[in-house]
């Protein structure tokens, strides 16, 4: 394998294939335990890992392998069983383990895994750490050494993890009650169906629980944050005060109002920056978001004394600059938000736990504390492609996008970006014109298919 395939193992958020494919194959899966497990042993002579998986078909197997590879290097292993992303991090670094893995795809279809890692201080690994255990991983990758998953026991899942990390969701909202309050949360099938349904029994309320029967196959599909439109509809026929959607590994969490609308993650960071900033807890009257997120959130939280800064997009590059800055909040349209004084990474239940709060605290819903955000029309476009090549370096490409940048100028905005995390060109626009908006998005990523695409 070439050093180019090297430095694609890991994205911007681990490594994520098709399951048992290159480079979720058997060998490499192994491969990448090995790796860790001699990449831990450098600061302890036994390290412990904690693993977690989604609902997918894939996972439990996957798991087995990689802790195959890492008790190979002398590593102990222990398995939380099916909970969030997020809960993983918490647990590595609450019960001291070195290092803490996830065996999820996120939003991706059922089809698809990954492989997430954490440190023991709960933070996702640097990205030179990762790139520095990749030449280790493609060397026993390519020794066609892994055991054979058919053979090997899968990992015993510890359920106090789980209730752990339930107890550490209600400690971040002491006091929470849900009485009075109809809501509608879709668990997508994935992660949040193993601990949502405790969760919400001990906060109370009338909470309907939508696609908690998980069966391999069914996460992310036609529901979850991928699809908001369908919690939306739900709390509109089943007459409830709002919705919850989380992703396969309840990282992120998208909203539904009263009116059968969509709250994406930009409305939640204006709602947490406001309330944060009225208890004097919004560190620099700053906040975080990403060049993904709308123009009408940045007015909205000028009007309100915050500034915003945007970061590319991955919930990683927001963290770091909010380290650089000092902020107390940060996140993605998509869902993702960061509150470091709670947590160390993106979590969808704790999110959702913050937004009821404040619902409970202000008594206001959360359509009237949002209602002054005004959305700029806003459209992704994404295009399959089959490399990603600089597109600065196609002159059609370039000459396309810098034509939609004269034309809007201070009125739009033009993102074009590749996914870290599949082979894909999203174009973004963003203007005042909506005709303006869609003509520009169809031009480049027209432009972008016809030089690039799959």
């Amino acid at each position: 394998m070439s050093a180019d395939n090297a430095r694609k193992l890991f994205g911007t958020d681990g490594i994520r294939a098709v399951a048992g494919e290159y480079p979720l194959d058997a060998n490499t899966i192994y491969a990448c335990g090995l790796a860790l497990g001699h990449s831990l042993r450098k600061t302890a002579a036994e390290p412990k890992v904690i693993v977690g998986r989604d609902t997918r078909a894939s996972s439990p197997w996957i798991a087995a392998v990689l802790a195959e590879g890492l008790r190979e290097t002398g590593a102990r292993v222990e398995s939380a069983g099916v909970v969030p992303t997020p809960a993983v991090a918490f647990l590595a670094r609450r019960h001291g383990f070195q290092a803490g893995v996830v065996i999820s795809a996120s939003h991706n279809p059922w089809q698809d895994n990954g492989i997430k890692l954490f440190g023991a201080d709960g933070f996702k690994l640097a990205d030179a750490v990762e790139l520095a255990m990749e030449e280790e991983i493609l060397h026993h990758a390519s020794l066609s050494a892994a055991p054979d998953a058919a053979t090997l026991t899968p990992l015993e899942d510890n359920a106090a993890y789980q209730a752990d990390y339930i107890q550490f969701l209600l400690g971040c909202v002491p006091g929470l009650r849900l009485k009075g309050l109809r809501i509608v949360a879709d668990c997508a099938n994935g992660a949040a169906a193993a601990v949502a349904p405790e969760l919400f029994r001990r906060l109370g309320g009338d909470v309907i629980l939508l696609n908690i029967a998980p069966d391999g196959r069914n996460i992310n599909l036609e529901c979850g944050a991928l699809h908001p439109a369908q919690v939306a509809a739900e709390v509109t026929v089943r007459g409830a005060d709002l919705g919850l959607t989380f992703d396969g590994d309840a990282d992120r969490c998208m909203l539904a109002g009263s009116h059968n609308n969509v709250i994406n993650g930009d409305a939640i960071l204006l709602m947490a920056a406001r309330d944060l900033k009225d208890r004097d807890l919004l560190t620099g009257n700053l906040v975080v978001a990403t060049t993904m997120s709308n123009m009408g959130l940045e007015a909205a939280l000028k009007r309100s004394g915050i500034r915003m800064l945007r970061a590319p997009v991955g919930d990683r590059y927001v963290l770091e600059e909010m380290q650089k800055n000092n902020a107390a909040l940060g996140g993605e349209q998509s869902g993702h938000i960061l509150l470091p004084h709670l947590a160390t990474t993106g979590d969808g239940l704790l999110t959702a736990l913050v937004v009821l709060d404040l619902i409970a605290r202000t008594n206001k819903g959360i359509d009237e504390l949002t209602e002054d955000l005004k959305v700029y029309p806003q459209v992704i476009v994404n295009v399959k492609v089959r490399e990603k090549r600089p597109l600065e370096g196609i002159p059609a490409v370039a000459e396309t996008i810098r034509a939609a940048e004269e034309e809007l100028k201070d009125s739009g905005r033009v993102v074009i970006r590749y996914s870290g995390t599949e082979a894909l060109a999203r174009v973004m626009i963003e203007a005042e014109s909506e005709e303006a908006m869609k003509r520009h998005a169809e031009a480049i990523a027209g432009a972008i298919r016809a030089k690039l695409g799959a």
